[in-house]
C-alpha cells in the first residue's frame, strides 16, 4: 500500500513539475483544414506568437480531409501531454457529432478545448436585384416567391445549416446548392445563380460597396466592429447567434495545469502585434471565453447543431 502511495505522490509530482516548465520543447499544432485557407492564417499567426512569447517552437501542421475529422483524429489518438493541439473551426467540429454516421472519436469526451482563439461573423447577402434591403424584407419576398435557392460552401457547412435554421424558423422555401467554400458560394448569388447566401466580411463587403451584393445581416448577435452598421440576422430571429470560431483543443487526459498554461499563453500572444494584423485583415477577434466556459459552449453547439442535422436528414457514412 505505500508502495502504490508513494507511486502516486512520484506522479502527481512529476505532472506538477512538467506543467511548472511547459512548453519545454516544441509544440505542434495540427489544422485540419488545407493550407491558405483562415482556420489556417489564424492559426499560423498565434504559433508565431506563441513562438515569439514562449520562447518554444510552436509549429503547424496540416492534416486536412473528411470535413475536419482526420485531423481531429489525429489529435485524439495523441500523447496527452500538451505538445500536440489542434487549431479546429468550432462549428465544424460541433456538427461531425451528429453530421457523421462514424466518427473514431467523440466530440466531446476525447478532447479538452483550450481557448477560442479567433471568431467572426457571417455575412448574409441576397442579390440587388431583389429589391429587399433587411433580413426582414428577404423573409416577405422568400414567401411570395417560388423556385428561389440559396448557396452555400458544402453540404454540412455552418454556410448551409444557418439557412436551413433560418427556413425551420421561418417556413420560407429555398433550393439548396453547396459550392466548394464561400466564394462560390457568395458567387453565385452575384451570378443571380441564387439569392441567398452566408459569406465571410472580406469576401463580402468590397461585392457590397461595389453594388453587386446587398448585406442584410450579420451572424453575431451583436454587432461587429469592422460592420458596425450592419444589424445582426437576430435583430429579426432572435437568438441566432454563430460564426466563424476557431478554437485550441487538446487530447482528453490532457492535465488541467497544462491546459490553463497553454490558456495562458494563448492570452498573451493575443498582444502579440503581428497576429493583429493578420486578425485584422481577416475581419477576426480574439476569443475571450474562459476554458470551462468554452467546455459549456462546445456541449450547446453538439446539441443545437444535432437538431438542426437531424431536422435537415443528413447523414454521412
Amino acid at each position: 500500500m505505500l508502495r502504490n502511495a508513494f507511486a502516486t505522490l512520484l506522479f502527481a509530482l512529476a505532472t506538477v513539475a512538467t506543467a511548472q516548465t511547459y512548453p519545454a520543447k516544441p509544440v505542434k499544432i495540427i489544422v485540419p483544414w488545407p493550407p491558405a485557407g483562415v482556420s489556417d492564417i489564424l492559426a499560423r499567426a498565434l504559433a508565431q506568437a506563441l513562438t515569439e512569447t514562449s520562447g518554444q517552437q510552436f509549429v503547424v501542421e496540416n492534416k486536412p480531409g473528411a470535413g475536419g475529422t482526420l485531423g481531429m483524429a489525429q489529435l485524439a489518438k495523441s500523447p496527452p501531454d500538451g505538445y500536440t493541439l489542434a487549431a479546429s473551426d468550432i462549428p465544424s467540429h460541433a456538427i461531425s457529432a451528429s453530421l457523421y454516421a462514424k466518427l473514431p472519436y467523440d466530440v466531446l469526451a476525447d478532447f479538452e478545448p483550450i481557448a477560442v482563439i479567433a471568431g467572426s461573423p457571417m455575412v448574409l447577402v441576397t442579390q440587388p436585384s431583389t429589391n429587399v434591403r433587411t433580413v426582414a424584407e428577404f423573409l416577405q419576398f422568400a414567401k411570395q416567391k417560388q423556385g428561389l435557392a440559396y448557396g452555400s460552401s458544402g453540404n454540412g457547412s455552418i454556410t448551409h445549416l444557418a439557412i436551413e435554421r433560418m427556413k425551420q424558423e421561418t417556413g420560407i422555401s429555398l433550393e439548396h446548392i453547396p459550392f466548394k467554400g464561400t466564394v462560390g458560394a457568395v458567387s453565385s448569388v452575384m451570378a443571380g445563380d441564387t439569392v441567398l447566401a452566408f459569406g465571410t466580411i472580406p469576401g463580402t463587403v468590397p461585392q457590397a460597396k461595389a453594388g453587386k451584393l446587398v448585406l442584410l445581416g450579420s451572424s453575431f448577435a451583436r454587432r461587429f466592429s469592422q460592420i458596425p452598421d450592419l444589424p445582426p440576422v437576430a435583430d429579426t430571429l432572435p437568438g441566432f447567434d454563430m460564426g466563424f470560431y476557431t478554437a485550441l483543443f487538446a487530447p482528453a487526459g490532457t492535465p488541467p495545469d497544462i491546459i490553463q498554461r497553454a490558456y495562458a499563453a494563448t492570452q498573451k500572444a493575443f498582444g502579440n502585434a503581428r497576429l493583429k494584423q493578420v486578425y485584422s485583415a481577416a475581419a477576426a477577434e480574439p476569443g475571450t471565453m474562459s476554458t470551462a466556459e468554452l467546455k459549456g459552449y462546445m456541449a450547446s453547439e453538439v446539441k443545437s447543431w444535432g437538431e438542426v442535422v437531424r431536422k435537415v436528414g443528413l447523414k454521412i457514412d
